[in-house]
């Protein structure tokens, strides 16, 4: 995963990275033809053509992560309480970022892990 976030956010997050990257391709190749003239045509033209492919790639990234949302398990995470989307096994809490998970395999019970130590004073 990229950070913290759940996998929906994520793939939401590379749609809108995809979409700021085409839009400023484009705005670079406009700004081509205010400096270069004639010239910049051409580079505004290369510069329009990538950015409309990145902004294609966005709506089919924002469109592939609406189409895993709709069958994604909906649950109410034990932290924040809140509904929450879970994809695969694993996830993470939309809201509080909680590791979420289904398979009983993989959930780990703190109280159960932890060992409390008691700190012992060196002797004189």
């Amino acid at each position: 995963m990229f950070g913290k976030s759940s996998k929906i956010n994520e793939f939401r997050l590379w749609g809108l990275l995809f979409t700021l990257f085409g839009m400023g391709l484009m705005i670079l190749g406009t700004a081509g033809i205010v400096f270069w003239g004639q010239a910049g045509k051409v580079f505004a033209g290369i510069f329009m053509v990538i950015g409309m492919i990145a902004m294609l790639a966005s709506v089919g990234v924002y469109f592939w992560a609406g189409m895993l949302s709709t069958s994604a398990v909906i649950l109410v995470c034990p932290e924040c309480g809140r509904h929450t989307k879970m994809l695969g096994k694993t996830d993470r809490c939309m809201y509080c970022k909680t590791k979420l998970t289904l398979d009983p395999s993989q959930a780990t019970d703190l109280d159960d892990t932890e060992e409390k130590e008691e700190i012992t004073q060196p002797q004189a």
